[in-house]
């Protein structure tokens, strides 16, 4: 703004009033600055140091307490398991660092500026997997690059969905006022739910019933291999539950064989559910279907899920932007 006033004058050589109007200034600023210019150059147009009361605490006082804030409150001699509140950081803060005591706001502002909320936590859950980044790579490239001749397909099941039935119908949402539920529910039973994702078409395969056994999978992963029967490769990725993998019984095996051996099977790394797309497909039904709903019964339930599914497949369908690109893996050279 400063230098425009300058440009406005100077330049094109308007009257300070016609500069001040069309700026929505007053005239004593733009001559202000005008002056500024003249006398100083553009080093004038710059803030000059302004004055005011010195500072409190001292940055190393502010650092103490975000270093604290890092740390854990045991080490502080609080029980296994406290996390930090506002209140105990701030007692804490003032009887470990030197300097002026600092009250609750100074503490806040002071998280506040380091961008750190102690108090708040996400969880998280490590994989052992000594090949997690590889295994993770791979799937990812399926899903980037899913080979022209093979079906790619995301399998899991989502077990104990629970048939819950509202004594309210849900209200909508108003202007200002958002949507409520019953809280209260009567549990009709529960089911199983087997599918399987269509990484290049997003279409979704299924299979609904009271369990999910070994033997449940088998005769899903049956109606998967009629459904794609015209397909010279399948491929299939899945975590390592126990029914995934071959068993005394070598059930995989003995599966592949009876088709011809088409059938890939591609484990995802342990503890990293996230890398299988039909994750995203489940997270999707819960939203829309399950988490407001209210079932009388299994049956209505299971029709509310195949429904969707229904409709999944022939409008709302599509494969998913899989934006995860990867880890860079380092070479054995470097």
């Amino acid at each position: 703004m400063r230098a425009t006033v300058v440009w406005r004058i100077l330049v094109d050589k308007f009257p300070a009033p016609d500069v001040a109007k069309s700026l929505h200034l007053c005239v004593k600023t733009v001559m202000k600055w005008t002056r500024r210019y003249l006398s100083q150059g553009v080093d004038g147009l710059y803030d000059l140091p302004r004055s005011g009361a010195p500072r409190t605490f001292s940055v190393n006082q502010r650092l103490e307490v975000l270093a604290i804030a890092c740390d854990d409150p045991v080490n502080y001699g609080y029980p296994e398991g406290t996390t930090w509140a506002l209140d105990r950081l701030t007692q804490t803060a003032n009887a470990r660092v030197e300097g002026p005591a600092m009250s609750r706001s100074s503490i806040q502002r002071t998280l506040a500026r380091g961008e750190l909320r102690p108090h708040k936590t996400r969880m998280w859950l490590h994989s052992k997997d000594p090949l997690f980044k590889e295994k993770v790579n791979a799937i990812v490239g399926l899903y980037l690059e899913p080979p022209s001749d093979a079906v790619v397909l995301s399998v899991d099941e989502k077990t104990s969905i629970q048939a819950l039935e509202r004594p309210y119908r849900r209200k909508p949402a108003q202007r200002g006022r958002p949507g409520r539920f019953e809280f209260e529910y009567e549990r009709h039973g529960t089911t199983s739910l087997i599918a399987a994702f269509n990484v290049k078409t997003g279409k979704v395969l299924h299979r609904l019933g009271p369990t999910r056994t070994a033997n449940d999978l088998l005769a899903f992963m049956e109606e998967v291999a009629h459904h794609h029967r015209d397909a010279k490769k399948i491929i299939v990725i899945w975590d390592n539950l126990n029914i995934h993998l071959e068993g005394r019984d070598h059930r995989w095996s003995t599966f592949n064989a009876r088709h011809g051996g088409k059938f890939e099977l591609c484990y995802t790394p342990i503890h990293a559910s996230w890398v299988n797309q039909v994750e995203v497909f489940f997270s999707i039904l819960e939203k829309a279907c399950l988490r407001w709903g209210s079932f009388g019964s299994v049956n209505e339930l299971e029709a509310a899920i195949t429904g969707f599914i229904r409709r999944w497949n022939d409008v709302e369908g599509h494969p998913f932007d899989w934006t995860f690109r990867g880890y860079p893996l380092q070479s054995k050279a470097a």
